[in-house]
């Protein structure tokens, strides 16, 4: 890899390239689609894009494909934003200096950006877009899947709501962070990985372990 400032550099304007492609849709109902690009682009860290990349650097992955999986990622990432922000959830006002989502076009059409993202997110990994075999994408969404719902994000922002104005053990709380936070960090690494030709599965169970630390 060049050097990392490069890279990081790079990497981060190919991603937004991608998004941007990515969200290039057609609907009937453009203030939808004005809704989740608000939301997607121009504005975050891409963390989770950008280990996905790294990571399928270490199994010989092809750029445009680590590319396309984790600007998938980070669609959930953003609709989970938007849901978090809503007056039901955490009712924030600002989000990346700008105003939230649902402050912008209201609770029903953040919400309903929201849920468009999370099937975006499956419908770009299971099609042409991506350059992978069948299985190899099947492993990739079951993976997602996972992260993102009970075992997962979802699962760990119920834990994080519930225990608001309640003391947590330790172990209480780094479950809730593994879960709603950490869980799609560490699916954005595997991903990267999963998506290479070099697999290793001693090389993968280490970078899960690092995975999960990175994402608690």
């Amino acid at each position: 890899m060049q050097n990392f400032d490069l890279w990081h550099q790079q990497s981060l304007q190919q991603i937004e390239l991608r998004i941007t492609e990515l969200l290039d849709l057609p609907s009937d109902c453009t203030t939808l689609i004005e809704s989740i690009r608000y939301s997607c682009l121009d504005g975050g860290k891409r963390i989770r894009p950008l280990f996905t990349i790294a990571a399928g650097h270490l199994s010989n992955a092809d750029l445009e494909t680590t590319l396309t999986i984790g600007s998938a990622i980070e669609m959930i990432h953003c609709f989970s934003l938007i849901h978090d922000d809503l007056p039901i959830m955490d009712n924030d006002d600002l989000r990346r200096g700008k105003p939230t989502n649902h402050k912008v076009y209201g609770d029903a059409v953040a919400l309903l950006a929201g849920d468009a993202l999370n099937t975006l997110c499956f419908e770009v990994l299971s099609s042409e877009l991506l350059n992978l075999p069948a299985n190899s994408k099947l492993t990739i969404v079951n993976l997602l899947a996972r992260a993102i719902g009970l075992q997962g994000m979802v699962g760990g922002q119920a834990i994080d709501w519930l225990s608001t104005g309640k003391a947590l053990t330790i172990d209480k709380l780094q479950k809730m962070h593994s879960l709603k936070t950490g869980a799609l960090l560490r699916a954005s690494i595997l991903a990267g990985y999963l998506a290479g030709t070099n697999f290793n599965s001693q090389q993968y169970t280490q970078i899960d372990i690092i995975a999960q630390k990175i994402g608690l």
